[in-house]
């Protein structure tokens, strides 16, 4: 997230990033803690959205990465956010193809780009591209990319690769 927050702020995107509560317990020391209840995590969301808003009257894109992602996309239609971008989206937890969490994708109103790894333990491409989604949800697949988008070495591609495409690709949704 950091390499993506700095490329997109070099090209005039500013990037405003924040923590769901148990995140910043966990950084704070309070050790390895499970994820709020997803009531909190979209609560935290859209107070984030309606704080933007106090001090921007533009266009507004959220995302995140894997979980953040995904409580992004649950919330964009409320919000009314310009568009969506999301990191290695969790389309299944892993193991689990046989239970996907797309339910709210079919029906997203929201224009929404997802940058996915092609072997992503949580939704690769084989599984994925047999989804009915939203025609507003556009998907880029990442070269041999895992769950963070990385490739393995014997690919031929690098995560320096992979990050650099999926910020022009960003750039690209944007612009």
């Amino acid at each position: 997230m950091d390499f993506f927050a700095h490329n997109l702020g070099k090209n005039k995107i500013r990037v405003l990033r924040f923590e769901f509560p148990y995140m910043a317990l966990r950084r704070e020391g309070h050790g390895k803690r499970p994820p709020n209840t997803q009531k909190i995590l979209l609560e935290c969301w859209s107070d984030v959205i309606k704080g933007c808003r106090k001090f921007h009257n533009g266009e507004i894109y959220i995302g995140g990465k894997s979980m953040g992602g995904r409580m992004a996309s649950m919330i964009a239609d409320q919000e009314g956010v310009t568009g969506l971008i999301c990191l290695g989206y969790p389309f299944y937890a892993p193991g689990k193809q046989d239970k996907p969490r797309i339910d709210h994708l079919e029906n997203l109103r929201t224009r929404t780009l997802i940058l996915q790894g092609e072997r992503d333990s949580m939704g690769s491409k084989e599984i994925v591209e047999y989804y009915s989604l939203s025609n507003q949800l556009s998907i880029s697949w990442l070269p041999d990319g895992d769950h963070g988008l990385k490739p393995r070495k014997k690919s031929g591609f690098t995560e320096e690769g992979n990050f650099n495409l999926a910020s022009n690709l960003i750039l690209n949704f944007i612009n």
